[in-house]
């Protein structure tokens, strides 16, 4: 995915928007799955109208712009959609970093595992109380912005589960072998 796809989007999901109108709606929904910045925003807005997909439709005061797809953004967008798969991500930090736990004292790994579950409860708890915050309605937004946030929360709720079962297997790893005598 791109952030061009996504400003694109939502241009066309709303029928125009303005810059603030898209970075309130980017908080809302897409930030669960793509993070972008205003100035990122604000270019790509720059991009996609010197490239013909969205036009401005309005000028307000202060310079403020309302821009709407245009006919050739709508197929760029539907194009997008069909034929291009999205690549996998293949980074992930927390991973990066639990690969290489062997390098830090057991202690300090499990730490490190359960700070990391508590961060992904926080985040599904944050995304469950945002379903409750947001007024959904029956328009496309609404319904595919409910499919993305449940996945996000199925999604964090899987890593705490994830960080809890690695802390605990560090710990019986950590534990010293049971007598074999004794048995």
């Amino acid at each position: 995915m791109s952030l061009r796809h996504a400003v694109l989007g939502l241009i066309v999901e709303l029928d125009g928007a303005s810059g603030y109108d898209l970075m309130k709606l980017f908080e809302i929904s897409l930030a669960n799955v793509w993070t972008a910045t205003q100035s990122q925003v604000y270019g790509e807005l720059a991009k996609l109208t010197a490239d013909g997909l969205i036009e401005v439709a309005a000028e307000g005061p202060r310079g403020r712009k309302e821009y709407r797809a245009t006919d050739a953004g709508r197929d760029e967008l539907r194009r997008w959609l069909v034929e291009e798969q999205p690549r996998p991500a293949r980074r992930d930090g927390v991973l990066l970093k639990v690969f290489f736990l062997g390098q830090l004292e057991p202690e300090r790994a499990r730490a490190y595992l359960r700070d990391s579950a508590a961060t992904m409860g926080e985040r599904r708890d944050g995304l469950a109380a945002l379903q409750q915050e947001v007024t959904w309605g029956d328009d496309n937004l609404s319904l595919y912005g409910r499919l993305t946030l449940e996945y996000g929360r199925r999604f964090f709720a899987m890593r705490k589960e994830w960080a809890e079962w690695a802390e605990a297997e560090l710990a019986r790893h950590a534990a010293p072998p049971e007598d074999a005598d004794r048995a």
